[in-house]
Parts: C-alpha cells; structure tokens; sequence
C-alpha cells in the first residue's frame, strides 16, 4: 500500500496542478474580455417638485482619455426626450465606482424616467435604472440601440481634462 501511494501522490500532484494551470488560463482569458460600457450603479435624489438634484453612480472601465464615461443622462420612459444630462469632464481610472450630482432636474415624483451612462468609445451601456422619485428606480437591462439618438442632442462633452 505505501509503495503505491508513493507512486500515486506525484501523480495526483500533477493532475491538480494542470487544473490549476486551467483555471489560470480561464482567468486570463476572461481578463482579457475588457469590458467598454459603462453603468449606473446607484440613484440618491434630493429637492423638490421640477427641482430634483440626482446623485448617479457609475461603473466604467476608464482608461484615461482615450476611454472614459463622459456623460450620465436622464431621459423619458419612451427614449424620445432628454431632461437632463451631466457632463464628466474628465477619466476616473483610480475612482470606480464613483458618483457625480447633477441638477437641477426639472420632473414630478410621478414622472417614469431612465437614468444611464455613456463611454465616449463605446456609446450607452445597457445597465441603467429605471424609476421615479416617488418609489424609487431598480436596476435594468435596456435594449441595444435604445434612445440612441439622443447620443447628438446638446450638451455634448468638448474634451477630457485628464
């Protein structure tokens, strides 16, 4: 019996360290599957009635100017009106997720809107939050091409600082 564990614990060692050398390889691989969107991650509001300020959080895979969130917006249930949108004017690299305010937003706490972000490489991203003042927004899933054209309505970003 001891002869064949001797035999069998080499054996056993290499079989574990191929499956590690797997899972090392899944792991890069997923690395390098670099997401490009960005995405809201959280909504505080505070105000009044036609005079909301939004506190927005957002996920992005900034990379520095080259690749940035460059705004958050807050558009119409139906995607044909933007009420309000909040430059970035600048890269948040070693700031994720961060949060930006923005306001004064002009709604009733009845007024169903979406709130999402945009990558100035990658345009919209599909996470955003959907929800009103008055009972509050849950995360969804928007789809592509979504409200895209709202993409060249001012204000649009005039660069990034850093």
């Amino acid at each position: 019996m001891k002869y064949i564990l001797v035999f069998l614990t080499p054996l056993f060692l290499y079989i574990l360290s191929c499956k590690e050398e797997d899972s090392i390889s899944e792991n890069i691989n997923s690395d390098n599957n670099i997401a490009t969107s960005a995405e809201i991650t959280s909504v505080s509001v505070s105000g009044n009635k036609n005079n909301y300020t939004f506190a927005i959080g957002i996920k992005s895979p900034d990379t520095g100017c080259q690749q940035y969130a460059d705004w958050w917006e807050i558009i119409s249930e139906t995607g044909e009106e933007l009420l309000y949108r909040r430059i970035l004017a600048h890269s948040h690299v070693s700031e994720q997720p961060f949060i930006r305010s923005g306001g004064p937003v002009s709604i009733t706490e009845q007024q169903t809107i979406y709130i999402r972000a945009h990558m100035n490489t990658s345009g919209y991203g599909a996470i955003a939050y959907k929800g009103n003042i008055r009972d509050g927004f849950v995360k969804v899933t928007l789809e592509t091409g979504f409200a895209n054209q709202l993409a060249e309505i001012a204000p649009l970003p005039s660069g990034c600082a850093f």
